[in-house]
């Protein structure tokens, strides 16, 4: 059974609600935090080893380490709840229903920070969970831990929920931070890099929902405890968003010791896999990241166990591994056509492309076209070798990210699956008959493991 931190009083009934989460131990973290100094707190995240959550994983007591404080000009911290990575829904689960865990964190996130003024960006499809998140703010006021003076500690603090208008691209910081100022949310050019120059041209610190929340057990447990849970540089607990052809699709926490294996049969998690299908392939970090075939994902190319962490997910690089990137994972089953899949992510990242850019405004629409008809049985095989060309100039030549995870999961589907590619183009039935398992499931041959 992992530790949880996060969601262990997820089961409790009314637990959204400031009275019941403050009997639960609420907001202790939060007393604590304010009798510390901020360069403590700090310390303590830093200490526990805590990754961004939000996809890049980078560490989170750096990161504020690095907000400049020039004299008499306001900071910000800015919660990214612009959750619109497909496959990713565990920062909507913790804002909908324990929202005084993130206000909490909030707090001493921004109390550590010296921000007097903090954000909540929530997507703009949540329609509903703005009104959750204001009352919590609501009640955390009424009860003295926001608004001027915050229990006696002469520290001032107001939050803020910002609805986005439901542009994926408003999930990369400095977009983010544009649309929050009331303009289009197009990327910034960098540097100057948010913690100098970011919200109205003032230092700011942008971290993902989870990530925040993160930091109450941290305070809680101490850093040094938190950094004992998990493996390596992997600590603590991950929240995995768990869908696709699995018999247990949820919300899990955690603590990257267990297996992909035991993650995707186990009772505990996901429950293995409907209908007695085998498993295809999966996209274990949102749809971002390379999809890899079952042989691999199971297995590293040298024959270890892969384990549901940061590092043991990229073992291989992307020739032979993948990310833990946002937390989505997502369990393709032998019926599945990876095809149609790579065609459907295209199309998103099609349609999200703010167009700034002109590698992924033409490149994105380009590989949507070109996978459209290798689906509609209207391939060539010189269109894999073209798809492959455009996902490869697309790549790190853009101003933000969005290329990147554009190009990948065509790079993986290809890299991976261009015999099921190749099918297409082959067989007139695809439009009818799915390609199925092949050898996806099979061990990883000897061969492989020498290259």
């Amino acid at each position: 059974m992992s530790k949880k931190l996060l969601l262990k009083d997820a089961h409790v009934e009314g637990i959204r609600f400031f009275d019941v989460y403050r009997k639960q131990g609420g907001y202790e973290a939060a007393e604590k935090a304010l009798k510390m100094t901020p360069e403590e707190i700090t310390e303590e995240v830093k200490t526990s080893g805590l990754r961004g959550r939000g996809g890049a994983g980078f560490p989170t007591g750096m990161k504020w380490s690095f907000l400049a404080k020039p004299q008499g000009v306001p900071r910000y911290l800015v919660v990214n709840a612009d959750e619109s990575e497909p496959g990713t829904f565990k920062d909507r689960y913790l804002m909908e229903y324990i929202p005084h865990l993130l206000i909490e964190g909030m707090i001493i996130s921004s109390f550590a920070l010296g921000a007097n003024t903090s954000y909540i960006y929530i997507r703009g499809e949540y329609s509903w969970i703005p009104d959750i998140l204001e009352q919590a703010i609501e009640e955390a006021k009424k009860a003295g831990f926001l608004g001027k003076n915050i229990l006696g500690t002469g520290y001032d603090l107001e939050i803020y929920v910002h609805r986005g208008a439901g542009a994926y691209i408003c999930g990369e910081e400095t977009a983010l931070l544009e649309s929050l100022e009331g303009k289009r949310g197009n990327p910034r050019l960098k540097p100057p890099f948010p913690a100098v120059k970011g919200l109205w041209e003032s230092p700011t610190v942008v971290n993902n929902v989870e990530t925040i929340a993160a930091v109450v057990p941290i305070i809680n447990i101490t850093g040094a405890e938190y950094a004992k849970i998990g493996v390596g540089r992997s600590t603590g607990t991950k929240l995995i968003s768990a869908c696709g052809n699995i018999n247990k699709p949820g919300v899990y926490e955690i603590d990257m010791t267990i297996t992909v294996e035991e993650f995707i049969y186990s009772a505990e998690y996901c429950g293995g896999i409907p209908n007695g299908k085998k498993l295809k392939a999966c996209i274990p970090g949102g749809s971002s990241v390379p999809i890899v075939p079952a042989n691999l994902l199971l297995k590293t190319i040298n024959g270890e166990p892969r384990y549901m962490n940061y590092e043991s997910l990229s073992d291989g690089g992307f020739a032979t591994g993948t990310m833990m990137g946002s937390g989505g994972f997502i369990v393709l089953d032998e019926d599945q056509c990876v095809v149609k899949h790579t065609l459907t992510l295209a199309h998103f990242y099609m349609h999200e492309s703010c167009g700034q850019c002109t590698p992924c405004r033409e490149g994105t629409g380009w590989m949507y076209r070109i996978l459209k008809k290798i689906e509609n049985g209207e391939g060539t095989m010189a269109d894999i070798d073209l798809l492959w060309d455009i996902q490869r100039k697309i790549e790190g030549n853009t101003i933000c990210p969005l290329g990147d995870a554009a190009a990948w999961p065509v790079a993986a589907a290809i890299r991976h699956f261009r015999d099921e590619f190749e099918w297409h183009i082959n067989n007139p039935e695809a439009l009818t008959r799915n390609y199925g398992l092949a050898n996806y499931a099979d061990p990883i041959p000897a061969a492989a493991k020498a290259q």
